[in-house]
């Protein structure tokens, strides 16, 4: 059966599922008040940090972050498509699922895998007939099998090779977009998006092509192609949650006990030439969160691999940042320094296996490279030097879980300062506002909902959020246009919100979350959905949503009141302006 399926039917799947019933096939929950806790199926707990909510129809994990509806967690924890747990969630509902056929072509996914199949065939065909290609691995050190065995090939130096082959009607050129392996000029002809590269495939879970990274074979210094070129995010393909070579270390290691992150598909593929099967690579981004959710639910060992020069302790440093929520006892993350000018590949060619695994088992644990990265900042030797230390280890200390190895960081750091361990523990752990640093690193919209205040309150953006996600039928007699003017960030996010909602009112806290999954701000709506509101008569949602939109709107009017006196002191108002600033003054709107 070919089509989309209908929004409707997944909002309404979504919110007519029982997320207790679904989950509690798969793990073990206890009831725990109107909720139900469990420990955490996607990583490693002792106690439950797990909650499902039946009322609201998702679950979230306060350990690792997980959310997500009956849906989401089918997908992850079964590994399943977006249309496959649709279909697996409707057939144990006995529901058939509906297909809407429009215009749009159909996206069925297991069409699009096959066709990513058959692209994965065609460029591997290529490979054999083109000789500078082959030339090019051969130089590179690998070998047939091992080209084969990660499905190696390439892409010919012409503008339409794929679409001839595989867009002759417009809806197989649709279905080469929705893949991301076309792209479309202005004019509405498209064109190869690969081109006069080696491809490597990129591979799920399951081992079925998803995506392609393409690497030049030789770049002039006036070529401004990237070097690397990777396949855009598709319904198959986020970049910021898959790993090159995972698929391959999985199928190539009956035991995985480490695992190492390195920066490019041909180090990958080298390091396997050479024995060395548990490399895997980002796909052009930073490591994130999902990146490492992956890597530690298959082993509790996981090394960074970098350059030693600059750039790569820069890199280091912000895969340190992201793995700090991640680092917990019995877990073990360690940094590897190579030395400048050689990468895993290079090195592996020069030194050997043998080598490169003595470098791997010497490089720097977490715990000191945050704090030899800390001490290098400032000057040790001096009071204000230590003390200084000691408020750039706040926020980071802050990330990381209760338990014994925060404790024994925690003595490691006393240490280096020169103070005593459960004083510099009470300091750190000090949660007023003036002890904040002045800026924290903004990661998306969890930084910008969690800001903190003065009187260390939620912001108003962030609570009408919450109410909003708690009850989605408060917002129905909202007026969106109360938020035209509002600046504030998030605020730009809570009027799609309340947009949505009042187009749909049938939309479920879950249905909402849904809407959101594939998006960056949807996990952090889930982390918001997880606060609790007061929930007895006298607190009435909508008014405190309505109170909240009020807020807004009368913050929007005080910052145009303050950008009007300051565009008077410094350049003068046009005459409208002016009578727009009269305006505010009679209607009371002051500076405090």
């Amino acid at each position: 059966m070919s089509g989309l399926i209908p929004q409707h039917f997944i909002d309404d799947l979504i919110a007519r599922a029982d997320i207790v019933e679904v989950l509690g096939r798969r793990i073990q929950m206890k009831k725990a008040g109107k909720e139900y806790k469990a420990c955490c199926p996607f990583h490693d707990e002792k106690t439950p940090s797990f909650t499902i909510s039946p009322t609201k129809g998702f679950y979230h994990c306060f350990g690792c972050g997980a959310h997500g509806t009956a849906l989401g967690f089918l997908m992850e924890h079964e590994h399943l498509s977006f249309v496959e747990a649709v279909e697996s969630l409707a057939n144990s509902m006995g529901i058939e699922v509906p297909r809407d056929e429009g215009q749009r072509p159909a996206r069925r996914y297991d069409e699009l895998f096959g066709l990513m199949g058959e692209i994965e065939d065609f460029y591997q065909s290529e490979l054999r007939k083109h000789a500078p290609a082959v030339g090019y691995l051969k130089e590179r050190g690998i070998d047939g099998p091992t080209a084969k065995r990660f499905g190696i090939g390439y892409a010919p130096a012409i503008w339409d090779a794929v679409l001839k082959r595989f867009g002759k009607t417009k809806e197989q050129s649709e279905r080469l977009l929705a893949v991301g392996q076309i792209i479309r000029r202005d004019t509405g002809k498209h064109y190869d998006r690969f081109r006069d590269r080696v491809m490597f495939p990129i591979r799920d879970a399951r081992g079925r092509c998803i995506g392609f990274g393409g690497r030049v074979m030789s770049q002039e210094k006036d070529d401004k192609q990237p070097k690397y070129l990777n396949t855009s995010d598709t319904v198959l393909f986020h970049k910021r949650q898959e790993l090159y070579g995972l698929y391959e270390a999985r199928q190539a290691l009956r035991q995985i006990d480490r695992l190492l992150v390195v920066e490019g598909y041909m180090d990958v593929v080298g390091l396997a030439r050479h024995g060395i099967d548990y490399a895997v690579a980002t796909l052009g981004t930073a490591t994130t969160d999902e990146h490492l959710n992956r890597l530690f639910r298959l082993c509790d060992e996981v090394n960074f691999c970098f350059d030693g020069d600059r750039a790569g302790r820069d890199a280091a440093w912000k895969a340190l940042e992201t793995a700090l929520p991640h680092v917990k006892e019995g877990r073990q993350i360690r940094f590897v320094f190579l030395p400048d000018g050689q990468d895993p590949d290079s090195y592996v060619k020069d030194h050997g296996s043998a080598a490169f695994e003595d470098v791997i088992g010497g490089g720097v644990a977490l715990s000191d490279f945050l704090i030899n990265q800390l001490s290098a900042s400032v000057d040790m030797t001096t009071v204000d030097g230590r003390a200084r230390l000691a408020e750039l280890a706040r926020p980071l200390m802050a990330q990381i879980s209760n338990g014994i190895y925060k404790e024994l960081l925690m003595s490691q750091l006393a240490e280096v300062i020169g103070m005593p361990e459960h004083k510099l523990a009470a300091i750190l752990s000090s949660q007023n506002a003036a002890s904040l640093p002045q800026s924290l690193r903004e990661q998306g919209l969890a930084k910008v909902a969690a800001k903190i205040n003065a009187g260390n309150r939620p912001s108003v953006v962030r609570r009408a959020m919450t109410l909003l996600l708690h009850q989605p039928s408060a917002a129905m007699t909202l007026n969106v246009e109360d938020l035209a003017s509002v600046t504030r960030r998030g605020a730009a996010l809570l009027q799609d919100l309340i947009e949505t909602v009042q187009a749909d009112p049938t939309l479920t806290t879950a249905g909402i979350l849904e809407r959101w999954r594939t998006d960056e701000e949807g996990r952090h709506l889930g982390k918001l959905a997880s606060i609790e509101v007061p929930d007895d008569n006298d607190f009435d949602v909508a008014a405190e949503l309505a109170d909240c939109v009020r807020q807004l709107n009368a913050m929007a009017v005080h910052d145009r009141f303050n950008f009007l006196i300051e565009k008077q002191k410094l350049t003068g108002l046009s005459a409208a302006e002016l009578e727009e600033f009269r305006t505010l003054s009679r209607n009371n709107v002051s500076n405090g």
